[in-house]
Order: C-alpha cells, then structure tokens, then sequence
C-alpha cells in the first residue's frame, strides 16, 4: 500500500467535500487514515458503511475503472496537481481530469453565472472569455447551460484553453447537450471532477463542485445571477479564499442581474465594466 492506492481508495469511498475525512487525510496522511479505518482505528458503528465500502473494492478495480474512461486520478505531489485546491477548508482527496492536464496549474479566471441567461450576458461572458485567453489566462466554470457555456466556448473561440469542472462522473455528459462542447475543451483544455466515474451528478454535488472552481481560479467574475443562485455560492466561496471576486452589472430591473448588484452592493465584489477593469482589479489584489 503507497499513498497513491490509499488515497483512489479513500476518495473512491467518501463523496467529495466531506471536512472530516479531507482533515484527517491531509493532517496525517492516506496510508494512516485507510489503515486506521480498516484496523478499528475509527468508529465501528458510526463509520461501518465506509469500512464496509473500503473492503469490498480493490485499487486495481477503481483505477481500471478511471482508465477505461481515458481519465487520469491525480494526488497532491503529481506534476498537474493543482495545489491551490488545498486552500480550501476541505481540500479534495483526489481528482479526476481529462484532456490537457497542464491547464490545471495556469493562470485561471472563473465565468460563472445563470443558466437562464439574457443575450447581454450571453454576449459579455464570451466575451470576457475571449480577453483573457488572449492574455494567456485559462477560463474555468461549470460547464453548465447558460453562461458556463458561454464562457467555455467564448475561451474556445479565441483560440485558448478552458477547464470545465463537472459535478458527475467524467464519462457523463451533464448537461447531454453539451457532448460536443466537453469534446472540444478537452482538445486544449481539460474536464475536471471529484467524482468517480458512473455517478450522476446530484444537487449537493454541485454545491461542492461549486468550491472546487473558486479554489482552482486566481479570481471568479459573476456575469450574470439571480438573486438566489449557485453562482453566489462560488462567488462566496473564493471571497473567503481571500480571492479577488467581480460582478458584472446589468439593467437595475433585470431578474438576470439581482444576484450581480447583490453582491457589488453588500461589498463582497467589485464592480467592473471592461476586461481591463478586471485585470487591473486582479493584479492590484494578487
């Protein structure tokens, strides 16, 4: 046992974003935790169904798995791992990534936003896109509908490289209408995700994949978002990575953009208008 088949072990078993286990892993090490856990080191009752999981999978099977899918898993140490996930309170155990895996540690600016969005946001998200890849930026978001894929294939068009993380397996296409999009950012770019293949992507699982594009991203524009959104999450989750967060404004009577002036007026993004602007703000709060 080496900490690479412990850790495909662990993050086989345990869903991603879990602070307990990323604590323990990362405190000690995943050799410790495995062997702790196989060796009633843990809670028999409270942590049975995990120990359970963990004795009936082998690491040749779970990596197979990963394989099959033309995937790579990756842990902390390996060439591509992106360290600046480990800022997060629960750091993922592992990840799984397709394409390009040198994307996972360049300069990277988040675009996130609605589902739903106006051809406003449409527009300026792909645009915003374009301006940093032509800066030599990688574009990160969800690779969702709406201004996730406007951002991925703003990026696209420009001829630069974007990772989509995804909240399922990396043999699912999620959204399906996205197929052809996923093939085309892994020619430059990279699919990323916390999830073992197979999986269906769950609503939690999007709130933890949420986090996973603030921690990878050296700063996170919001495009366009209602009031109550998961792309407030993200943006909340890099402000407490003490990452520059940004917001595009839009009409002061549309729905798209509440969740955008929300944000600018409680101070917890800056405002800005042009990719100028947020270069300026992202190199003066580095």
């Amino acid at each position: 046992m080496n900490e690479r088949e412990a850790r495909t072990l662990l993050f086989s078993a345990i869903e991603g974003g879990h602070g307990f286990w990323s604590q323990e892993i990362y405190g000690a090490s995943a050799i410790t935790v495995y062997e702790k856990l196989m060796n009633g080191g843990y809670d028999s009752i409270k942590y049975g169904a995990l120990i359970s999981q963990l004795h009936k999978i082998s690491y040749d099977h779970i990596a197979s798995e990963i394989s099959l899918v033309n995937a790579e898993l990756i842990i902390p140490g390996d060439k591509f791992w992106p360290t600046q996930v480990e800022d997060l309170a629960a750091p993922p155990i592992a990840l799984i990534a397709k394409g390009n895996l040198a994307v996972l540690t360049a300069n990277s600016l988040a675009i996130v936003g609605t589902r739903n969005p106006t051809n406003y946001g449409a527009r300026v998200a792909g645009d915003f896109a374009a301006g940093f890849v032509d800066r030599g930026w990688v574009v990160t978001s969800g690779g969702a509908y709406g201004i996730d894929s406007f951002a991925h294939k703003g990026a696209l068009i420009a001829e630069g490289s974007t990772i989509a993380i995804i909240a399922c397996g990396i043999d699912i296409n999620y959204p399906a209408g996205n197929l052809r999009l996923f093939s085309e950012i892994c020619e430059n770019g990279a699919l990323l995700t916390e999830v073992m293949p197979g999986n269906k992507a769950l609503p939690h699982r999007f709130l933890t994949r949420n986090r996973l594009i603030a921690a990878l991203s050296q700063a996170t524009l919001v495009v366009e978002a209602a009031f109550r959104s998961g792309s407030l999450r993200t943006a909340r989750d890099a402000a407490e990575l003490l990452r520059p967060v940004m917001a595009i404004p839009g009409p002061i009577n549309s729905p798209t953009s509440e969740g955008c002036h929300r944000l600018i007026g409680e101070r917890a993004a800056e405002i800005v208008t042009s990719v100028a602007d947020a270069v300026e703000f992202i190199g003066i709060n580095q």
